[in-house]
């Protein structure tokens, strides 16, 4: 993130950071990039603050919109007491905190309903997600799943890893980025308000990314194609300090962990409804080609990404808490 802008935030908030940040003084500070736009996301975001002011009595500062932190500065933020809440997509931190890719990996499983029980903050996969967090001090309190991600082009379809070769595909983390070079695409990264003016410039050729980018962004009235399997998956959580966690009396840890599973449970509900009864019926009303892949279709692309779940595996530096993670995923 640009240093100059992190430490101008920093400095400007201060007061805010010695004051508001601490565990039983004031106003606690939650942020998030997110837009009223997505209407698919925005909604779990509320629910969380008011189940955390509603059980918790927290009375939070909330900084949306990139107000107080942009995208990549969120979890810099957080780490650096300007904010005691963020939600932010995983994608954009799981460079920095590798156990997080874990539920961002290609082909992990084809069953979104397997994929969702694995994401529960109760579930044994957000229990180990915790455990390795706790040593960067950083805690997962929950958090919605965006959907698997596609393949989106304009010029050609996609239905072998053949067809991604040579094409700039924007991505917004490290995996996806991984996922493309496996596949012998170039990845480029790019913020999602910068993407309708590249695609329509031909900057890049396509992207990967799930649903609601494609519609709160109105790229489905560029984009004409998009191939649909597990290429992808992340998830948009509510991250806070262990050290503010730990000092906080325990019904505000339990009102935390509630919206943690409130965030998850309700806002994963929203988002599919937005899914199924707007953002797909948008999105082939606008002539959007979806491309359903079958199973002998899809075996090359899933020997082409075991290079990334390898990637993962060597970034995390522990190979048994990888294999569990993967089984834990699996077995959901």
């Amino acid at each position: 993130m640009p240093r100059r802008n992190f430490l101008a935030a920093a400095g400007g908030l201060g007061a805010l950071a010695l004051t508001g940040c601490a565990p039983g003084a004031h106003r606690p500070v939650a942020a998030t990039y997110l837009t009223t736009s997505y209407d698919d996301l925005y909604p779990g975001v509320e629910r969380f603050l008011d189940t955390a002011r509603g059980l918790g009595g927290f009375d939070f500062d909330v900084f949306p919109s990139g107000q107080l932190l942009g995208a990549e500065q969120l979890v810099p933020g957080l780490l650096n007491g300007v904010a005691d809440v963020v939600l932010q997509t995983s994608s954009y931190v799981s460079s920095s905190f590798p156990i997080l890719g874990s539920l961002e990996l290609p082909f992990t499983t084809e069953h979104f309903d397997r994929y969702l029980r694995a994401c529960d903050p109760t579930s044994p996969v957000s229990a180990l997600i915790n455990e390795r967090l706790t040593g960067q001090n950083m805690r997962m309190l929950g958090g919605m799943a965006t959907g698997f991600e596609y393949l989106w082009t304009i010029d050609k379809p996609i239905r072998t890893p053949e067809d991604v070769r040579g094409l700039r595909l924007r991505v917004a983390g490290e995996i996806e980025g991984e996922t493309v070079k496996a596949l012998g695409g170039a990845p480029v990264f790019l913020g999602s308000a910068e993407l309708y003016q590249a695609l329509e410039r031909g900057t890049i050729d396509g992207m990967m990314s799930y649903l609601g980018t494609v519609v709160s962004r109105d790229l489905h009235e560029i984009l004409r194609y998009g191939t649909a399997a597990h290429f992808g998956a992340y998830t948009v959580d509510a991250y806070c300090r262990q050290d503010f966690y730990a000092a906080l009396p325990p019904h505000q840890q339990r009102a935390l962990d509630e919206a943690g599973r409130v965030l998850f449970h309700d806002g994963t509900a929203t988002l599919l409804d937005v899914h199924r009864t707007k953002y797909l019926p948008a999105v082939r009303d606008a002539g959007v080609e979806l491309i359903e892949l079958d199973e002998a279709q899809l075996r090359p692309f899933r020997d082409a990404v075991s290079a990334v779940h390898r990637r993962w595996s060597s970034l995390l530096g522990d190979p048994a808490a990888a294999q569990r993670a993967l089984e834990l995923i699996r077995d959901a």
